[in-house]
């Protein structure tokens, strides 16, 4: 990336300004604006979000804040109420209050005299949930919106359930805020009311999984925040970025062919990142794209931004298998609508001998029958990647072996897709409860197998989310489930291969227990994919600039960190085991004289077949320090489950110094519902 420090405008930063709420709250702000906005006011640009101001996000703050700000806006970075140097206690994601808070909040700064009374909301992940949902909100300063890596449907398409299957992610997730929530507020800034603060948060901040676990269908928990409810309460222009390694893809081509209003749809080859810091790469110079954004729509400027194609997205050339990848090699392609006309439904069938034709009617005769083993998925990735430590799917051929598979011939040309492929399947089963995981892998003449998209569904979810239905053993039903949104290109000589499994831990918590599925081939079992003809998307996309920003705050690696992501089988006991560990060391804040210390491990386990033995752990442990000045916390979270419950045990204890100063356990049983 480019430093730049030659801006338009000289910036001047307040580092922490008290915003306050009408519930007597205090949000704590970081604002960059240009020095003489106070004669000059200037459009301001949000960004809410739980992770810290002053230290865990301040790096990537200070790289894209001061940059927007520089050319022309006041930029601010808000902690939500409970977190960073905030008041109050934060209990859930996307709460009524959190989304009062930020209407309050942009109320607030279009007041400022430094504002011209014209805001917009920019975030990845938290920040663009809430940036969509408060637009749907229509708060009468706000102007436009930039979201990324985020949905406008939490249950389907979010990191708690997929396709109606409980997510691995899921307790991850809930570990990694139930570790954040635990963190105190800089006593160099709120003084000495800093303890007070952090213990209201260790004892009412809640363990969010138990929560999350109460609610296994699609009901109006999930159903609050979900724009998809009510796309059309959004007026402002849209600018939806994901990537196709992210978990959050689909919802770009949602909000592209559901909004009314402007979108631009963004999608790269990248993990959970914003593209200009975008791994895998090409990052590209995405603080351009913003400033080009909000000059357009904040100021009124004619430049041209939405004369670009609606959607703009990497076309992936084939790549052999691996666990992480510098660059993604490809193209962009660009379509000037979505759905795109230029878009050719393919259908082929998945017939007898598990051969994936070319649109013949298999033999009715032929089924195929299968019950997989629960280590079907050890070579998944994560749902969602944050590419450290690397986390992609690895050569599918070992989750193969546990896994129905399809096979094309050897493609006699290239063949490019765009969307998202589905699979259609007639099938039986012999429990209650069962699911499927489908995944589309492309197959090198060498028989390497690299994962382009998947997808999963809860059989018992098969109508609906909404009220799912045990199955009746035995029952024939016609299934659909929809694959991932990607863009890749498959080269001539390569196969196609589609790989239907009945688990695929631990991606998605299995089902209650082992499920032999039967697939029956015909017109009712057939894979969809939607091809781009050749060269129909090339020609309209202009090259994106290099990425560049501001230079980020001074850092010390005061000790180093450990990336592991490790695979073990015992063939004695037949345990089997994944573990995770994502430690960033201790690092110091050189111009705050602050020490932060990171360290998070997931282990995920199970024996043999045996689906009572599955078994979820993650253990997080914060620090931070400065002088004499020390505390810490350690959070652990245990998921088990037997055929009709889930066990859920967690515990938190804080220390100032060596004293440990609060401990809480948490313990619950929740009946499993159809999961």
């Amino acid at each position: 990336m480019r430093t730049v420090s030659d801006l338009p405008n000289d910036v001047r930063e307040d580092e922490y300004i008290r915003i306050p709420i009408s519930d007597g709250v205090h949000l704590a702000a970081r604002v960059w604006r240009p020095v003489d906005s106070e004669d000059r006011p200037v459009p301001a640009v949000l960004e809410f979000i739980p992770y810290r101001r002053r230290d865990l996000t301040a790096q990537r703050d200070s790289v894209q804040h001061p940059y927007m700000a520089g050319h022309g806006y006041a930029c601010v970075r808000v902690d939500l109420r409970g977190s960073g140097d905030s008041e109050g206690v934060l209990t859930d994601e996307y709460l009524e209050r959190e989304l009062l808070d930020a209407e309050e909040v942009l109320a607030w700064l279009a007041e400022q005299p430094w504002c011209d009374g014209r805001t917009g909301m920019m975030g990845i992940s938290w920040g663009g949930f809430n940036a969509l949902q408060v637009a749907a909100r229509r708060p009468p300063s706000l102007r436009a919106i930039v979201t990324a890596s985020s949905t406008d449907d939490r249950y389907s398409d979010d990191v708690h359930y997929m396709g109606g299957c409980l997510l691995g992610d899921n307790l991850s997730w809930a570990s990694t805020m139930f570790a954040y929530n635990s963190c105190p507020p800089d006593p160099e800034l709120v003084g000495g009311k800093w303890r007070k603060m952090w213990h209201e948060r260790l004892e009412n901040s809640g363990l969010w999984l138990d929560t999350w676990l109460r609610h296994q269908h699609r009901d109006e928990y999930w159903k609050h925040g979900s724009v998809a409810e009510h796309l059309d309460a959004v007026e402002v222009p849209v600018m939806a970025v994901s990537g196709w390694a992210d978990g959050y893809s689909n919802s770009v081509f949602r909000l592209l062919s559901g909004l009314r209003s402007p979108c631009l749809g963004l999608l790269g080859p990248w993990s959970h990142k914003y593209p200009h810091l975008g791994q895998p790469g090409p990052a590209i110079g995405f603080l351009q794209e913003l400033v080009r954004w909000w000059d357009h729509w904040l100021k009124g400027v004619d430049n041209g931004v939405m004369d670009a194609p609606a959607m703009r997205a990497w076309m992936q050339e084939s790549v052999t298998p691996s666990t992480a990848y510098e660059e993604r090699p490809g193209r962009w392609v660009g379509v000037r609508r979505w759905p795109s006309p230029d878009l050719i439904e393919v259908s082929r069938a998945m017939g007898s001998g598990r051969v994936l034709g070319e649109g013949e009617s298999p033999q009715p005769e032929a089924v195929s029958t299968l019950t997989s083993p629960l280590s079907t998925g050890q070579h998944a990735g994560k749902w969602c990647s944050y590419n450290a430590p690397p986390d992609l799917p690895y050569d599918q051929r070992e989750d193969d072996g546990g896994s129905m598979v399809f096979d094309s011939r050897p493609l006699p040309e290239r063949v490019e897709i765009l969307g998202s492929v589905t699979v259609d399947l007639e099938l039986s089963v012999d429990r209650p409860v069962a699911m499927v995981a489908v995944r589309l892998c492309d197959v090198t003449p060498k028989g390497e197998a690299t994962r382009v998209t998947y997808g999963l569904l809860n059989l018992t979810h098969a109508q609906g989310h909404e009220a799912p239905e045990r199955l009746e053993p035995g029952r024939r039903y016609r299934v659909s489930v929809p694959l991932n949104g990607v863009a890749q290109a498959f080269p001539a000589g390569h196969r196609m291969r589609i790989a239907v499994s009945t688990s695929y831990w631990p991606l998605a918590w299995p089902p209650p227990e082992p499920v032999t599925l039967e697939v029956y081939p015909g017109e009712h079992t057939r894979v969809r994919l939607p091809v781009l003809p050749a060269e129909a998307g090339d020609g309209c996309v202009e090259p994106f600039g290099e990425p560049e920003g501001t230079a980020p705050v001074p850092t010390t690696q005061v000790a180093p960190g450990e990336q592991r992501w490790d695979l073990s089988h015992d063939l004695v006991r037949y345990k089997a085991s994944l573990n995770v560990v994502k430690d960033l060391g201790t690092v110091s804040f050189d111009d705050i004289g602050l020490e932060v210390t990171r360290r998070a491990e997931e282990d995920y386990s199970w024996v043999g077949n045996d689906y009572d033995s599955v078994r979820g752990e993650t253990v997080w442990n914060m620090g931070f320090a400065r002088e004499d000045w020390s505390v810490s916390t350690t959070t652990r979270t245990v998921l088990t489950s037997t055929a009709t419950d889930f066990h859920l045990h967690a515990t938190i204890d804080a220390y100032e110094g060596e004293r440990r100063v609060a401990t809480k356990i948490y313990t619950s049983v929740i009946p499993r519902d159809c999961v």
